[in-house]
């Protein structure tokens, strides 16, 4: 009877440590994405996709720990745990996928409307988003920008009673690049709603190739695992 090949088991350790390590990279990412995005004021609704990256994370984190202990120890049983709960997670990224090409338009339909909600807070002068607009304004002294929308337009009456809302504190405030004149006032050109749209696109591009690469990583899993099941088998 034919016995387990060492080069397998070990190739097959390795790469569940290294694939281990993805899933602690991408829940600390993941993390990442999600609290800097909550301190920009992005809706929660909107952040489904990372809140589905952050549980794909800490399961491969658990799976890569339970690969490494079917190698080793050449248990069947967890070797077939781990290739079932591999392909599980395979299949629900390319639903993932399809769900978010197919739910786009909403997607985008949705953060029009929270834009909208916020740039009503902006021009709220009750006192009642008090809070909210010295939050905004810290951000857009962070991030050279005003307003959401339109611009200092999006604080109404707000721009003229507080004068240092949206006031360009660069050296030369007449550059075209970053400010503009509004109302005899220097203030950012940019909206504060094109950096966080920026943003949103660049981490979804990362997302995306993380996202391709783990599956690619998981099918090699795939194979390895059932490999070295079938050879355990015959062992």
């Amino acid at each position: 009877m034919a016995g387990v090949s060492k080069c397998m088991k070990y190739s097959m350790f390795i790469f569940n440590f290294f694939f281990w390590v993805c899933g602690c990279i991408i829940l600390g990412f993941s993390i990442w994405i999600r609290v800097s995005s909550a301190q920009q004021g992005i809706d929660s609704s909107m952040l489904g996709g990372v809140n589905l990256l952050i549980a794909v994370g800490a399961i491969i984190m658990i799976l890569g720990f339970l690969g490494c202990c079917g190698a080793v120890k050449e248990s069947r049983c967890m070797l077939m745990l781990f290739f079932i709960a591999l392909l599980l997670i395979l299949i629900l990224q390319v639903t993932a996928g399809v769900l978010g090409a197919v739910y786009k338009p909403q997607v985008e339909a949705a953060l029009n409307l929270t834009l909208s909600e916020a740039v009503n807070a902006l021009q709220s002068t009750t006192g009642e988003y008090k809070e909210y607009q010295e939050e905004f304004q810290k951000l857009q002294k962070m991030y050279q920008c005003c307003g959401l929308k339109d611009g200092p337009e999006d604080w109404g009456q707000n721009f003229d009673k507080q004068k240092d809302i949206c006031q360009c504190e660069v050296e030369k405030p007449s550059s075209s690049d970053l400010c503009t004149t509004y109302r005899s006032r220097y203030v950012y050109k940019k909206s504060c709603g094109e950096v966080i749209m920026k943003q949103v696109k660049d981490n979804l591009v990362i997302i995306m190739g993380i996202a391709f690469g783990l599956a690619v990583v998981e099918i090699l899993g795939l194979v390895f695992s059932m490999i070295l099941y079938c050879q355990i088998g015959s062992k």
